[in-house]
């Protein structure tokens, strides 16, 4: 990949990613999904913004990698049984 803005973008997305992951898995996600649920909207802004970049980048349409894609998370399950303690 030689675009710069890609690379950058990519870097922000997987720290991101694994911020949201920590939060996940910290004693205090019993508490309050508050901190994880913040956390999970900078992921999901950093991976729209590659992929929106993407869309556009001369470097990444000749790429055939697959788009970073988040999967369901406990979280999001969580909150679709009701469990949703903040």
């Amino acid at each position: 990949m030689n675009c710069l803005i890609c690379k950058d973008l990519e870097r922000t997305f997987v720290s991101r990613r694994s911020q949201y992951t920590e939060a996940l898995s910290a004693a205090y996600y019993r508490v309050t999904t508050e901190l994880a649920a913040c956390k999970n909207v900078d992921m999901e802004r950093a991976k729209s913004d590659l992929e929106e970049h993407r869309s556009i980048c001369i470097y990444a349409a000749n790429r055939k990698r697959p788009r970073p894609t988040a999967s369901p998370t406990r979280l999001e399950s969580a909150l679709s049984r009701g469990a949703g303690n903040t």
